[in-house]
């Protein structure tokens, strides 16, 4: 299974992973499965540990490529054809950083990674928890 991880999912995954749900949680450790992370999921953490929204991503963001590494993910990078499925999707959500998670997940037939429901709005994307 190609997995895609939401920003709070890959920040527990990595520091906290008792937060995760317990389908997470399997998902993400099954070897036989692939972890993706956005490069919108890399801006989030960026911003928000700057602006003091999310102080614990500072140590994540110390060592993002190591992080990564060891949780066995790999980054997916934003692309046209993403940025303008996110700008068109059918859906009332605002936040530009979860429209891009659903766009991606949708071209690359990945199954996000969320303990979101709001995404379970969204026509064709699946959402594991």
């Amino acid at each position: 299974m190609k997995l895609l991880a939401d920003t709070h999912a890959l920040l527990w995954a990595i520091q906290t992973p008792e937060r995760l749900g317990p389908a997470a949680i399997a998902v993400i450790k099954d070897s036989s499965n692939t972890v993706m992370v956005s490069s919108a999921t890399t801006w989030e953490l960026g911003i928000k540990a700057k602006t003091g929204k999310l102080p614990e991503a500072l140590p994540l963001l110390a060592d993002y490529t190591g992080a990564l590494r060891r949780l066995g993910a790999t980054t997916t990078p934003i692309t046209d054809q993403d940025a303008l499925l996110a700008a068109s999707l059918p859906w009332a959500h605002q936040d530009p950083f979860d429209r891009m998670l659903a766009a991606q997940a949708l071209t690359r037939n990945l199954v996000l990674v969320s303990r979101d429901a709001a995404f379970d709005r969204v026509p064709g994307l699946r959402r594991i928890w």
